[in-house]
């Protein structure tokens, strides 16, 4: 596994874009996830409020809460050696005002070993993150798709509006934000406002102009229960190799194999 000699910081990050190095970014929710994630040398991990749907079975990103973001963060921060770690403000912890933005976005950054928070929105965010960025607060925006809107969006689409998602872009950009997550954009369109930008892009299903990609850590590793989107790229597929690890156990109890000589303790 690759290891790095020291943490990624923000300035680093946005350094990656200048210097032409890729970045990569995947979602984590607990300890032992993140420690695999880390030792294998992601630049950043994201704890997504995506554990609504992959970790808790909601249908939508809309019920997690603060306190379980902050839960699951802290897991994930002790985990963490090296990469970027960045905790989503669910919903509506950043549109309650610049000031209640700050103190919720705050007990995430005291309560956790995380570095930054990453929030929905673009030019209507906009004095939330240079709220968030003047009280040392780290924003990383988040503008095309945003599954937080899905019911104002009537589901989940493939944003078109050039107009619309270039001034988002350049607004958080102006705002603070030190980076700019595009989800579900098309991949021309993407490029366009990679290139406009002095900070980084981390597209997912932005196509490959982006300066970086993310991904949730379950479509990757083929955990995904349901419908997976045409944007991802199955590396593994462990849903079935743990249903038949699972029903091997089984027989193997039932038949009295396991636990064998090797599993017991004879004195």
């Amino acid at each position: 596994m690759a290891k790095r000699a020291s943490r990624v910081t923000v300035p680093e990050f946005v350094s990656f874009k200048a210097s032409g190095r890729k970045i990569s970014m995947l979602t984590a929710y607990d300890y032992s996830m993140a420690a695999l994630l880390d030792g294998a040398g992601i630049e950043a991990i994201l704890v997504g409020d995506s554990m609504s749907m992959v970790v808790q079975g909601h249908d939508t990103t809309l019920p997690v809460t603060l306190d379980q973001m902050i839960y699951h963060a802290e897991m994930v921060g002790r985990a963490v050696q090296h990469a970027l770690v960045i905790v989503d403000m669910p919903f509506p912890t950043n549109l309650l005002g610049v000031h209640r933005a700050i103190e919720n976005a705050s007990r995430i950054i005291k309560e956790t070993r995380c570095q930054a928070v990453k929030l929905e929105g673009g030019a209507e965010q906009a004095d939330v993150i240079a709220g968030l960025v003047s009280a040392g607060i780290p924003v990383m925006a988040h503008v095309g798709l945003r599954p937080q809107s899905v019911h104002t969006m009537g589901g989940y689409k493939v944003q078109r509006d050039a107009e619309r998602l270039i001034h988002d872009a350049l607004s958080a950009q102006e705002a603070g934000a030190f980076s700019v997550l595009l989800e579900c954009i098309p991949a021309p369109l993407a490029a366009e406002i990679t290139s406009k930008l002095r900070v980084p892009t981390i597209g997912i299903g932005a196509g490959n102009q982006c300066d970086g990609q993310v991904l949730v850590l379950h479509d990757l590793l083929g955990l995904t229960h349901g419908y997976v989107p045409r944007f991802v790229k199955q590396y593994a597929h462990l849903q079935q190799t743990i249903a038949d690890a699972v029903v091997a156990y089984r027989e193997d109890v039932r038949s009295g194999q396991f636990p064998g000589p090797e599993q017991q303790f004879d004195k």
